[in-house]
């Protein structure tokens, strides 16, 4: 939703300055992505309208599980978010955040699904093909979906690249539907 994204970025540029004024960037990603998984967990999200629970207590267990440990900037942010009522956008603030970390470390996030899982060759040699093209650093997330038939389809934020077998098909069926 845009009103979400609009809302989440100052958030998400805040933590991003402070995270990036201590070199803590990794971090502060890994403990957002931790908390941001809490929150989507519709139980969790329940507590979040419940008048009977205080911002306190949400933060509290967000900060346990999240493992922001004694690290005061990281808890006040969990609070800020709870005291404006944003918790529900952390998923958006650790999205957005991702982003502007990639920026600066020059890195993409590049996810291949292929029909069977990829050796390791294949997967040096889609990283050093994809670094090349992209001009970044990749950082490679594989996963596997036999529906593909063969081949595989590569996706770095719009960058997508169709080499499946049933991507190949869909496309020649067009083409025959077409003529």
């Amino acid at each position: 939703m845009a009103e979400n994204a609009t809302v989440a970025r100052p958030y998400a540029h805040a933590a991003f300055d402070s995270a990036n004024a201590t070199g803590e960037l990794a971090r502060w990603g890994d403990v957002l992505a931790a908390a941001s998984t809490v929150i989507a967990d519709e139980r969790v999200a329940a507590l979040l309208g419940n008048p009977s629970v205080r911002n306190s207590e949400i933060v509290a267990l967000l900060a346990d599980i999240s493992g922001v440990g004694g690290d005061p900037k990281l808890r006040n942010f969990l609070q800020l978010l709870a005291d404006n009522r944003r918790l529900a956008l952390l998923p958006e603030i650790t999205s957005q955040y991702e982003a502007l970390r990639a920026d600066v470390e020059n890195t993409v996030e590049v996810t291949v699904t292929s029909a069977m899982p990829l050796t390791a060759e294949q997967a040096d040699r889609l990283v050093a093909a994809l670094a090349k093209r992209l001009g970044r650093t990749v950082r490679l997330h594989s996963t596997v979906d036999p529906a593909l038939v063969g081949g595989a389809v590569v996706r770095a934020g719009d960058f997508v690249v169709d080499g499946s077998l049933r991507g190949r098909i869909e496309r020649l069926g067009n083409i025959m539907a077409g003529a």
